[in-house]
């Protein structure tokens, strides 16, 4: 009998054992490939489990997606790691994606880059749902014609000072790319804060920002250059790619490992999360600088897009609960981050191409020239209807050379796109990249 006993003991034993392993096994395969069984009949190149079609990326960089394209036609699947994205390579499907069913796929999809930056995640363009629409609507009024035409004076400016720089180096080689972010950051910095951060200038630093955050003699230069190596630093450091943190890695792979990881990670110095942690609070809290010395100042007008917000916020046109301080710094912050990179990389696309093409250059030229005395500013209705040649360069120029190859989106219910039918809480993102070319 104590045998049996034994026996039975022993059986019930494995038998618990082999359940919580089969469990164990089951849980796993299906968090790995939940995401994908949804969206299982939309065509796709064989995935590797767990990274997913990342080799491909690995191999051909961004011209994967129009390599899969002319394989797997307007719509298909492309694994970044466990999590699929349905890409829209097709004009018409982009159009009612972007507008017809935009109200079912308005989310941004959150990458495991901004994942692992909370700062980057409370500007807009990461905000969700009637957060995002609140914001938006608020924001609007500063890409109205009008005061974007305002603004010519200030980036004549800040172009003048790029110019002498150039006059007073004609020995030395000037890498575009570089004038391009600097100018582009102080027109932006003037514009987003109100702050002259003098990159474009011959001094290299101005003391304008000085007075926005604080107005002491004691905020020197060079606590002004570390808020711009810290801009730099936050901006290049968002890899979507296997050269980033190790958090940012397991996000790729297994998104629900990125944040325990990145909580322990952050805490070991020399770590690259430790870095981009230690570099977001030092960045965090200089915005806030700026937008406290803002809230304290009652002539602060309306000029800049800080103020606007202030304005607004204090005037309960939004509701506070929207642009909280952290909030205000985070979306004031993303016009610095996301107008200064992409439009320097438009400016040096166009410039590259136009040095290849004299004959465009004449045209341009003419054109300007023929608006009128130099010192004359153009007006919003200027802007839109006296310079339809620079329009159709600069259009042309981005269709060689997109900012991003993707516009990536969440359904946030069940949506049908190109005869597909996608589940709730699927990334579909519209391939910008080569749309253009027949």
């Amino acid at each position: 009998m104590g045998v049996l006993e034994v026996m039975l003991f022993t059986n019930v034993s494995l038998l618990s054992t082999i359940f919580t392993v089969l469990a164990i096994l089951a849980g796993v395969l299906g968090y790995l490939y939940g995401p994908y069984w949804g969206v299982r009949g939309v065509p796709s190149p064989p995935t590797i489990p767990l990274v997913g079609h990342l080799p491909l990326l690995a191999k051909y960089g961004p011209d994967v997606f129009s390599v899969l394209a002319k394989q797997y036609g307007p719509i298909f699947r492309f694994h970044m790691g466990r999590q699929p994205l349905i890409i829209v390579a097709d004009a018409e499907l982009c159009r009612e994606v972007g507008i017809k069913k935009f109200k079912d796929i308005q989310n941004r999809s959150i990458p495991s880059p901004i994942s692992a930056s909370p700062l980057h995640q409370k500007g807009l363009f990461f905000t969700r749902d009637a957060r995002w629409s609140a914001m938006r609507n608020t924001i609007l009024s500063v890409y109205q014609p009008s005061h974007l035409a305002s603004l010519v004076p200030t980036m004549q400016s800040f172009i003048e000072s790029a110019t002498e720089k150039l006059d007073s180096s004609k020995e030395e080689d000037i890498t575009f790319s570089n004038l391009s972010l600097r100018l582009t950051t102080d027109v932006i910095g003037q514009a987003a804060f109100g702050v002259n951060f003098g990159l474009s200038k011959p001094q290299s630093i101005s003391d304008s920002i000085n007075k926005q955050i604080g107005g002491s003699q004691d905020i020197n230069n060079d606590e002004v250059s570390d808020f711009i190596n810290q801009h730099i630093y936050s901006t290049t450091q968002l890899k979507m790619d296997l050269s980033g943190s190790l958090s940012i890695i397991l996000g790729l792979l297994v998104p629900i490992l990125q944040e325990p990881f990145r909580q322990i990670l952050k805490r070991i110095p020399g770590t690259m999360d430790w870095k981009v942690e230690h570099t977001n609070r030092k960045l965090s809290g200089r915005l806030d600088e700026i937008v406290g010395k803002k809230m304290r100042d009652r002539e602060r007008g309306s000029k800049d897009f800080l103020s606007l917000i202030m304005n607004a916020r204090e005037s309960e046109t939004v509701s506070k609960n929207v642009f909280t301080p952290d909030y205000i710094s985070a979306v004031t912050y993303e016009h610095l981050l996301a107008g200064s990179a992409t439009t320097a990389f438009t400016l040096s696309s166009i410039v590259y191409l136009v040095a290849g093409h004299p004959e465009v250059e004449e045209k341009l030229l003419a054109e300007i020239d023929g608006f009128g005395p130099p010192d004359q500013m153009p007006t919003a209705h200027d802007l839109q209807h006296k310079f339809p040649y620079i329009d159709q360069v600069i259009k042309e120029a981005m269709r060689f050379y997109m900012v991003s190859p993707l516009v990536a989106r969440e359904t946030s219910r069940q949506v049908e796109i190109g005869g597909y039918l996608l589940p709730k809480f699927i990334f579909v993102c519209e391939r910008s990249r080569g749309l253009g070319f027949g």
